[in-house]
């Protein structure tokens, strides 16, 4: 069989899929592969293990299909909201740290400070769950068909979990959507659009000027002015929205990877407050000398690699 016709084929199965509302319980089922965490002093806490989902090949290739369709719609439509800039096409990691960048050297030329507070969502993928997100589909204007294939592709799913040479029974997992899906990719993007744009309106409505950048789950808060002590209460009041609207959601934020960081031109000492998140059940804050974020390391003057 010759490539294009076997890229036909795909294209023709990811149209049934769709026409007929249904995703076939052979895709549904997976392998959860439980891989120890290199260099952990000990493995007596889940922590120390990384599940790994592995997929059947053939679903996955139907999944692009779909996944690069339901992208370019979202994304033309402008539901995305527009500083997403993980998990869809053309855009990585690179594009956070040149954004990131570009902000606090505008804001230099004002000369404000920058301070920043980012955060991840546990299990992210995990908790997204069809009837939301069946609610989020309907609000971006898909077709009936798309939508119908979406509240199937969603349920029913299974897993066996493998550790060595150890193969369990098949467990129900009618949660969230596997991590190594290509549909993942998207369905998450489009998932936690909403909350940016409610986090951005509540915070408009307050007067709070914040930027958001959004990894899916991972976010990044970003405010500046001429002191510390103004943007630390404008992160404060951020970070407190947004949890609260995950909590909703029953999405839960990793308070061991909440971290503050501030951007300064000043010489000489440099010490800024602590961000203190108590009221919040979460941890105070304090700024370090240099940030490793998503693969960069950055330090207060803005050098990084």
């Amino acid at each position: 069989m010759k490539d294009n016709d076997c890229i036909t084929n795909v294209i023709k199965i990811a149209n049934t899929c769709i026409d007929l509302e249904y995703w076939p319980n052979h895709f549904k089922i997976s392998s959860t592969v439980i891989i120890p965490k290199p260099n952990k002093l000990s493995y007596d806490s889940s922590k120390s293990f990384r599940p790994i989902i592995l997929l059947n090949t053939l679903g996955k290739l139907i999944e692009k299909v779909i996944g690069e369709r339901l992208q370019y719609h979202v994304v033309s439509n402008n539901f995305i909201y527009l500083s997403q800039l993980g998990r869809l096409k053309f855009k990585s990691t690179i594009d956070v740290g040149v954004t990131l960048m570009h902000i606090i050297w505008l804001g230099w030329t004002r000369k404000c400070l920058t301070s920043t507070l980012t955060f991840d969502i546990v299990q992210f993928f995990l908790s997204l769950n069809y009837w939301l997100f069946t609610l989020i589909v309907l609000k971006v204007g898909l077709d009936k068909h798309i939508i119908g294939f979406f509240s199937n592709y969603l349920i029913d799913r299974k897993t066996s979990y493998q550790w060595n040479s150890f193969s369990s029974s098949i467990f129900n997992i009618n949660v969230g959507v596997g991590q190594c899906s290509a549909l993942s990719l998207i369905l998450s993007t489009l998932y936690i659009s909403p909350f940016l744009y409610i986090v951005e309106k509540h915070l408009k409505i307050l007067k709070i000027p914040i930027s958001i950048i959004s990894l899916v789950d991972n976010e990044l808060f970003i405010s500046q002015d001429k002191s510390f002590d103004i943007p630390n209460s404008h992160l404060f009041c951020s970070y407190n929205i947004m949890t609260n609207l995950l909590d909703k959601f029953s999405f839960i934020v990793k308070y061991s990877k909440t971290e503050v960081f501030h951007f300064s031109r000043l010489y000489g000492l440099f010490n800024p407050p602590s961000l203190d998140l108590l009221p919040l059940d979460s941890p105070i804050l304090s700024p370090k000398n240099s940030w490793k974020y998503l693969g960069f390391i950055f330090n207060r003057k803005l050098t990084f690699h």
